[in-house]
């Protein structure tokens, strides 16, 4: 359920922009609510732009409402989302959201980067403290590692589809692309760990 909430906003995103193309009301209503000088090639991407802010916005207040714990990674994906997607829609130029996810990623990867070599601090070792995983302590190093690189890629390839590919086909690759990758890495993680997770011995 957590996954699908942290999703909730992309899934947004994406739905908003491919209604705003079709739709012949979308120009109308950017120009009415986001000003009168956007154009049609406009009117999608920042549509979907506010809509994401004010998705986010609501999932931050929701939480706060039911006094549940907000999560650093939240609060940091608020603060990106209303700097680049604030200056997207002051602008009307899609290039600070496009930018906005690498951005995220690179951040993510700096403090993994920063808390293992700075501050002996594996953050992948205290983000799955509670899955009660015992491994050596290298094989949590290449799991941070791991991370760094992978988070540093993924910046670089968000900004590679950015530029060279269309407006939509960005869009796309924000939805599933990105969300795809990290499934995949994730699960790959998955089979990495399983090589040498610990098996408690059984009870005679």
């Amino acid at each position: 359920m957590k996954f699908l909430f942290d999703l909730f906003p992309v899934a947004l995103f994406f739905a908003t922009y491919k209604i705003a193309r079709l739709w012949d009301g979308s120009l109308p209503l950017a120009s009415r609510w986001l000003g009168p000088d956007i154009t049609a090639a406009q009117a999608p991407i920042l549509l979907a732009t506010a809509v994401t802010i004010a998705a986010t916005v609501t999932q931050i207040a929701l939480l706060r409402l039911k006094k549940q714990k907000i999560g650093y990674m939240m609060w940091i994906s608020l603060v990106l989302i209303l700097v680049f997607g604030g200056a997207t829609l002051f602008f009307h130029n899609p290039v600070f959201i496009k930018w906005k996810p690498t951005i995220l990623y690179w951040l993510f990867g700096t403090v993994l980067f920063v808390s293992a070599v700075f501050f002996r601090r594996n953050l992948i070792r205290t983000m799955m403290a509670d899955a009660g995983i015992v491994l050596p302590e290298t094989i949590w190093s290449r799991l941070n590692l791991a991370w760094v690189c992978f988070f540093a890629v993924m910046g670089l390839m968000n900004l590679y589809v950015a530029y060279r590919f269309s407006e939509e086909t960005w869009v796309d690759f924000k939805m599933f692309g990105g969300m795809g990758l990290m499934l995949a890495f994730a699960l790959g993680q998955g089979f990495f760990l399983s090589k040498y997770l610990e098996k408690e011995p059984h009870d005679a």
